[in-house]
């Protein structure tokens, strides 16, 4: 009898111990560090959400090969020295098999050594190319190249007879990558910068940077790179001060609150971006349709706000990583090598391809070039 009674407490002790779930057995971390606060907000906002939409739906259909996603977001605000932390928090503690993001250029760059040493994959959400050029094995990011984003700006500045321009930054990675591309890539396309400016990206008024540059008169269209909300205050000053110049704004533009901010200033602004903006114009059976019209109606259905190309960029983060996890599990070594053999995913950004050399996966036609009009974007059909 005696016997009998230790058997059965056995017996009830492995059939507790199958029935407690164990978290990392039967889930798979993903991180993600995320300017959701903050002065690139409008960025991690978006992103955020748009992440944990997506954790939303994947757990709802099963998970990725039956286990379910943990997504664990930190919020760095943009800050760097919070990046870096939450980078080795997520990698040492949570031991995440791959991070998303984060927001912005200048963060990237702070954490890309620690990923490379780790062995752990993060696909950033941030757009400076140097990010990726010169490749790093274990970083990746989702949005378009800003080499990609001054060459579409510079041939439509030459269909428009412009060959003299001013060029504004924000002192951001992401302005400062930006501003070499502009200058380096300017006399190949016929196009000659007679100013170059650097501005605080915290500014409230830009209006003596407006004035220097406007003074000069050989000044036909001005670019300014940026991703912060003093993009759309380059754009009132420049009105206010009564100058009509063409102005053309990088792919960091793609937010319609950017618009909403500038007001009547931002019309008429050129730029380029993904297509996520303009999808409903999108030809019926364009490869990236179904997904952006599928995305914009989940994410504003679900947030009551625009879908923007930020929260594309994140979208575009989780479906890669997601597509590496199905063929390698958890192992992030695998996870790595699976994302380079992604080919012809169609994302939010572009259909992505990666190899060995490109971390990045996306062609120049990944960009369409876009316009403000009636405070709404549209496709740039010329003037």
């Amino acid at each position: 009898m005696k016997h009998r009674s230790v058997l059965f407490v056995i017996a009830v002790l492995v059939l507790s111990l199958a029935i407690i779930p164990a978290a990392s057995a039967e889930t798979i971390k993903i991180g993600a560090i995320l300017a959701v606060t903050g002065p690139a907000s409008f960025l991690g906002g978006p992103e955020a959400r748009t992440l944990e939409m997506l954790v939303e739906q994947t757990n709802a259909a099963g998970g990725i090969n039956g286990q379910k996603v943990e997504l664990i977001i930190k919020d760095s605000g943009a800050n760097p020295e919070k990046a870096i932390s939450f980078a080795k928090q997520l990698i040492e503690e949570e031991k995440v098999v791959v991070v998303l993001g984060p927001s912005t250029s200048g963060e990237t760059m702070k954490i890309k050594k620690i990923f490379e040493e780790a062995g752990t994959p993060l696909v950033s959400c941030a757009a400076a190319e140097v990010i990726v050029n010169p490749v790093a094995q274990y970083v990746f990011k989702t949005p378009q190249k800003d080499s990609y984003a001054a060459q579409k700006i510079f041939e439509t500045m030459k269909t428009l007879g412009i060959s003299k321009i001013a060029v504004l930054a924000g002192n951001t990675g992401f302005g400062k990558a930006g501003k070499e591309q502009l200058i380096k890539l300017a006399p190949e396309m016929g196009i000659t910068v007679v100013e170059a400016e650097v501005y605080d990206a915290k500014s409230t008024d830009l209006s003596a940077v407006v004035a220097k540059i406007k003074a000069n008169k050989d000044v036909q269209a001005v670019v300014n790179w940026s991703i912060v909300p003093a993009q759309a205050i380059v754009a009132k000053n420049m009105r206010q001060a009564g100058w009509d110049v063409p102005l053309f704004q990088s792919h960091g533009f793609g937010n319609i609150k950017y618009v909403e901010a500038a007001g009547a200033a931002a019309e008429g602004i050129i730029f380029p971006a993904g297509r996520l903006l303009v999808a409903e114009q999108l030809p019926t059976g364009h490869p990236q349709k179904a997904l952006l019209m599928e995305y914009i109606a989940a994410y504003e259905s679900k947030y009551k706000e625009a879908a923007s190309t930020f929260g594309g960029h994140a979208y575009d983060a989780y479906i890669v990583a997601k597509a590496a996890i199905e063929k390698a599990g958890t192992d992030k070594a695998k996870i790595r090598d699976e994302i380079e053999k992604i080919k012809n995913l169609p994302g939010t950004g572009g259909i992505f391809s990666f190899t060995a050399d490109d971390h990045n996966g996306l062609d120049i036609d990944s960009f369409e070039m876009i316009t403000v009009k009636d405070g709404q974007f549209v496709p740039y059909k010329g003037m």
